[in-house]
């Protein structure tokens, strides 16, 4: 039997000729893309933008969901590093990251442009909400009211279980504090201590490598025991001495929308 959340989705898509789905790459908005194709009338376009914030197993993972399912995709440079108000990390960084996003998928879509926001996103600080705003994107998921657990739902049901282990995985620009200039290296240096520690630490759901003004520190869920985190500690200790960054410590994940008042929360 195909759930109410799937139905009321699919009851919404009819309304569209054609639409265009941002997809980054992480459960709700691969979710989205799998709903749409499967079951919508319209002609969907898949639309991913490559970056150096988000991490090249995203774009593999579109890639491969696109091959599998025969999904429409384009791939587009999202040129953010282009914005000097994007580089500048500002605490509304997020603003200017998605109105870039926005403007490059408008350029090469016709219909409007779905997001994968979810009604939990909307009880945190999302910057990014307000340039979705300013550009007619629409959310599928606020719109028939469906959470977090509604798409975890929906990704058991169809038994897409490389979807259902995705964690949450805000963009690598989200890991540096506010006032420091995003740069490509440091985001591909957060990037490898992240996928570095899941080796490790495989249990570990949320795993986060903060840029700070203190340092580089990694924030999991559950601090592991003495002896893996010290074994832990010392192959990041290493890998942030190549790197040239100060390795601070680890200490227990965050959760939340930004760097607000030195502390992360994303």
């Amino acid at each position: 039997m195909t759930p109410s959340n799937v139905k009321k989705l699919v009851a919404y898509f009819n309304q569209f000729e054609r639409f265009s789905i941002a997809v980054s790459g992480g459960i709700d908005s691969m979710i989205l893309a799998y709903i749409a194709n499967r079951f919508s009338k319209a002609k969907v376009k898949v639309v991913h933008a490559f970056s150096p914030a988000v991490p090249e197993a995203a774009l593999q993972r579109v890639k491969a969901h696109a091959k599998r399912y025969q999904w429409d995709v384009q791939i587009v440079n999202a040129r953010e590093f282009a914005d000097p108000n994007y580089i500048n990390n500002p605490l509304n960084r997020c603003y200017f990251c998605k109105s870039n996003l926005y403007t490059r998928i408008a350029e090469c879509s016709q219909g409007v442009i779905f997001s994968g926001t979810n009604l939990d996103d909307l009880s945190d600080y999302r910057p990014g909400l307000e340039a979705a705003k300013e550009q007619n994107v629409k959310h599928p998921y606020v719109e028939v009211g469906i959470d977090k657990v509604g798409i975890y739902e929906i990704a058991d049901h169809f038994g897409l279980a490389e979807l259902h282990a995705l964690p949450a995985q805000p963009c690598l620009a989200s890991r540096v504090e506010t006032g420091i200039k995003i740069n490509a290296g440091d985001l591909g240096f957060i990037n490898k201590i992240e996928e570095k520690t899941r080796l490790l630490l495989p249990k570990q759901k949320n795993i986060r490598c903060r840029i700070t003004l203190k340092g580089a520190f990694l924030e999991v869920d559950k601090l592991p025991e003495s002896r893996l985190f010290d074994e832990l500690s010392n192959v990041l200790g290493q890998m942030c001495e190549q790197e040239g960054h100060i390795f601070s410590g680890i200490r227990t994940y965050q959760k939340g929308s930004a760097f607000i008042n030195g502390v992360a929360h994303v």
